[in-house]
């Protein structure tokens, strides 16, 4: 239960005002308990596309957006931005930590901010306009926080300080990495025996493998190693990029 709260506190806007342990027994469960975290926000989204449904694609598209944001407090979305403003800022590793830990929002984070948010809404629309649309919505967040923990897992941090430094030395390396990739062919098998689509059981894999070791290459070399911003700017993009995978799946009937 302590993991689960764990999950809830640092990943989602959920006021949890309790004092919890943070051994790796704890540690290592809160990650295991993000893609639940995950599918709880996924619920969300699924449900609010069921209430707004008669509603036109734009707007209910705004309001699934509005439900993740308050979900999770925007945390990740803010990650992502902050990447933004670091990466475009061409300065060196430490300069770019620096920028990416300034509250600050600067041009470049805004507009890497504007273009998430604007995927994000085209891709509602497209997702709603399908059969079993719902069942997208769940399943994306799901997969791309499983796909998190492959990727902070296997990454070196970036700082020798900060929560991303401090949860590197508390975790159980083979039994989260186990449960990521357990939940996430759970999931990937029920999407293919709702949809009939074999291509899924294909694609789905073989995105994410190779998301994750773009991503872990990309910030090794610009970064340094993983941060707790980076984690979240991760889970943004691979959000995005498994709906365009789905829908463009889906929408050909391969």
């Amino acid at each position: 239960m302590n993991s689960i709260l764990l999950a809830l506190q640092f990943f989602t806007s959920l006021p949890v005002k309790k004092e919890l342990p943070l051994g790796k027994k704890e540690v290592s469960g809160m990650y295991m308990a993000l893609p639940l975290i995950g599918g709880g926000i996924g619920l969300l989204l699924a449900g609010t596309a069921y209430i707004v449904s008669d509603l036109n694609s734009f707007l209910a598209a705004m309001l699934i957006l509005l439900a993740g944001l308050i979900a999770t407090g925007g945390l990740h979305a803010d990650g992502f931005a902050d990447l933004g403003d670091a990466f475009f800022s061409y300065q060196d590793r430490e300069k770019r930590l620096t920028i990416m830990e300034d509250p600050r929002l600067g041009a470049f984070g805004t507009l890497s901010l504007l273009l998430l948010l604007g995927l994000k809404i085209g891709l509602f629309i497209e997702i709603i306009a399908l059969a079993h649309g719902w069942a997208i919505l769940i399943a994306v967040p799901i997969l791309s926080r499983s796909a998190m923990i492959l990727y902070f897992t296997t990454t070196e941090t970036a700082k020798q300080s900060g929560l991303a430094h401090f949860f590197k030395q508390h975790f159980l390396l083979g039994r989260m990495q186990l449960a990521a990739v357990f939940i996430s062919l759970i999931i990937i098998i029920a999407l293919v025996v709702l949809y009939h689509s074999f291509a899924i059981v294909f694609v789905l894999p073989i995105t994410i493998v190779l998301a994750v070791w773009l991503y872990r290459r990309w910030t090794i070399k610009h970064f340094g190693g993983v941060t707790g911003d980076l984690c979240g700017a991760f889970i943004e993009g691979m959000e995005v990029l498994l709906w365009l995978v789905l829908i463009v799946c889906l929408s050909s009937a391969i």
